[in-house]
């Protein structure tokens, strides 16, 4: 052992109380502590957050922490705290004098771990303070979200490459747990790899028993898998509606439960899921807004109600049961219309590419923004009424802004900061020579500039209550006041508030002329449809263990029965002798003796014995005698 792999292991027994990484955590911190660029592929509870905390501490400089959720960076950074460490974040919400405030303690060396959102990243402000630091190597968690072949691409992970150029010569390091061999190329190009480098962690979850129970009555279903499984659960569902009703359905049977979405407000979030965090409610009823970044080692079950949109989707929320290495079940709901429903998403996903344009052409009568114009413009979206007056539906305005906001013409927060902002639209110098305000409106002025830096370039979070402090004026005196200052086209207030906001990123033209092509619209369809009919077939393959089809799309080849799985169990229930099941092999081999590819429920044609026919399928794909992929097999 290296002197640096010991100063390695006294850190992790020092912070974390473990005397030894475990998996390939090893392997990831010797990586990018020698500076190479990184990728680990490591499934959820796989210790991800130690391969890049150890080697911030025993580096010089700072890492910075690109992660996408505000709620997951500030649980790290006060776990962090807590251990002595010197981490910190910067997000929305925070005033510009607080982000300039931690940035600078980075610049000076009194941080060690700097956790961004990847808009942040994109900010004027940052750019010129990473300038100033020294870092150690940049992490970058869920690193799928910059694949444009990944199931949750975000446009704002390409700025990413960007900080790259930045700062040449500090290594990446690239942390996920759900990516197919074509994302993981992908996340290495785009993350501007010097060359390929990827530690693999297997994804099998020796604990985790994946079922499908395909039911003419999801409730009953579920009510029966929680009376049957004990312990903590999350059941998922597709709607912020559908989570209360289930909530309801669930409470009405006599099981403790509460739900969660992204439209609840903070605080309520925070104690719902304190509550069930902390054992006071059995049952969580959320949408996919919840789990990314819970600390809960011993959840027993995972209930799809509705199915997901992907594997990777449902791979990721499932693996939030047994973290503690206990048994646990990840168990989806299937019934004879969920294939209408998957099939249904597509179009609300990607609506056709003229409600697009019109879409878009209707978003600037609803601003009043003329062809030419709009340009770093930012409005408040009144969601609600664009659809109500010009007669769209909501699922699918909300895709179409997210497919402009793709193609580069503007950008959409759906779910904006909470704090208020103001820029001053006009000068400093020209602000002295006004002499038509009024002694309030001279008074709340003064605060502003007295409480807030950097005005003049960049909107900053004001607290209102603040500035009625400092000017003497009643907290709606200051709101009104500022109303008439944006009027006036003397500054630009934007109050607290939850509606959308949407910019313009470049001027508007003509809708025919939008760019509504392969990379923007048409491959990501085709990805999304792909994905859609690996669930399907997942849902209704009875033939293969559950754990080896979803490894297999991960591309774990080798692989063995998990022998938990619903399609496990019935096997050995259904198990049958070598003599009875090789006239069975030999069927199938001839059907496949055209070298074609067919889908697994063409066999149902043939009319083959149902205790023999799983068996010898599973079998003959196990020896790789025939191969299977997304629901199809064949012969070489």
């Amino acid at each position: 052992m290296t002197e640096m792999q010991d100063r390695y292991r006294q850190i992790l027994k020092q912070y974390w109380g473990y005397d030894n990484f475990r998996g390939i955590q090893r392997e990831i911190v010797d990586s990018i502590a020698s500076g190479h660029d990184t990728l680990g592929l490591m499934p959820t509870g796989g210790g991800k957050s130690v391969t890049f905390q150890v080697p911030a501490l025993a580096m010089d400089g700072v890492c910075i922490v690109v992660t996408p959720l505000i709620a997951l960076m500030k649980d790290q950074v006060d776990h962090l705290r807590q251990r002595g460490i010197m981490a910190a974040a910067v997000y929305s919400g925070m005033s510009r004098n607080e982000i300039v405030t931690t940035l600078e303690n980075c610049i000076l060396g009194r941080t060690k771990l700097l956790y961004v959102s990847p808009e942040r990243i994109g900010s004027d402000l940052f750019r010129i303070k990473l300038g100033h630091m020294k870092v150690s190597f940049f992490t970058v968690d869920e690193a799928h979200c910059i694949s444009q072949w990944g199931y949750d691409f975000r446009p704002s992970y390409l700025n990413i490459a960007e900080l790259r150029k930045l700062k040449p010569g500090v290594p990446v390091l690239a942390l996920t747990a759900t990516a197919t061999p074509e994302v993981v190329d992908d996340i290495q190009e785009r993350l501007l790899f010097s060359s390929k480098n990827v530690f693999r962690m297997s994804f099998e979850r020796k604990n985790l028993a994946y079922v499908v129970r395909t039911t003419y009555n999801k409730k009953e279903e579920m009510m029966h898998i929680l009376r049957s499984v004990g312990g903590s659960a999350i059941v998922y569902v597709r709607s912020r509606i559908h989570a209360r009703e289930i909530c309801e359905q669930i409470t009405a049977h006599g099981f403790t439960a509460t739900f969660y979405h992204a439209g609840l407000e903070p605080r309520v979030k925070d104690e719902r899921q304190k509550a069930w965090h902390d054992d006071e409610v059995r049952v969580m009823v959320a949408t996919n807004a919840f789990g990314m970044g819970i600390d809960k080692p011993d959840v027993r079950l995972v209930i799809h109600y509705d199915c997901p949109s992907s594997l990777e989707e449902y791979f990721q929320e499932a693996g939030r049961a047994g973290r503690d290495g206990n048994k646990a079940y990840a168990v989806l709901l299937y019934d004879d219309s969920d294939e209408r429903k998957l099939d249904k998403r597509i179009a609300q996903e990607f609506p056709d590419k003229q409600t697009i344009r019109d879409i878009y052409d209707h978003l600037a009568y609803f601003f009043q923004l003329a062809l030419g114009d709009g340009c770093g413009h930012t409005f408040m979206f009144d969601a609600g009424r664009f659809c109500q007056t010009f007669h769209h539906s909501t699922i699918q305005t909300h895709s179409a802004l997210r497919i402009l906001q793709r193609g580069g013409y503007i950008e959409c927060d759906m779910e904006p900061d909470n704090a208020s902002r103001v820029r001053f639209l006009i000068g400093r110098d020209d602000l002295y020579r006004l002499n038509d305000g009024s002694p309030e409106e001279d008074a709340v002025v003064l605060a502003l500039l007295r409480r807030y830096s950097g005005l003049f370039t960049d909107y900053a979070y004001i607290n209102e209550e603040e500035v009625s402090y400092y000017s003497g004026q009643s907290r709606q005196q200051v709101y009104f006041i500022l109303r008439n200052l944006t009027q006036r086209h003397i500054l630009h207030y934007i109050p607290q508030r939850k509606t959308p906001l949407l910019t313009y990123t470049r001027d508007r033209e003509e809708s025919d002329r939008l760019n509504l092509g392969p990379e923007v619209y048409d491959n990501r369809r085709k990805q999304f449809v792909q994905r859609i009919k690996t669930v399907i077939a997942y849902a209704k393959n009875y033939d293969i263990c559950r754990s080896r089809q979803l490894l297999r799309y991960f591309g774990e080849e080798r692989s063995t029965d998990c022998d938990i799985c619903d399609v496990c169990i019935d096997h050995r229930i259904d198990h049958t002798s070598e003599k009875a099941t090789a006239p069975v092999k030999q069927r199938i081999l001839d059907f496949l003796a055209d070298r074609k590819q067919h889908k697994t429920t063409e066999l149902y044609a043939l009319d083959l014995p149902f205790k023999e026919r799983g068996p010898a399928l599973e079998y003959l794909i196990s020896e790789e005698i025939i191969h299977y992929k997304d629901g199809y097999i064949w012969i070489d």
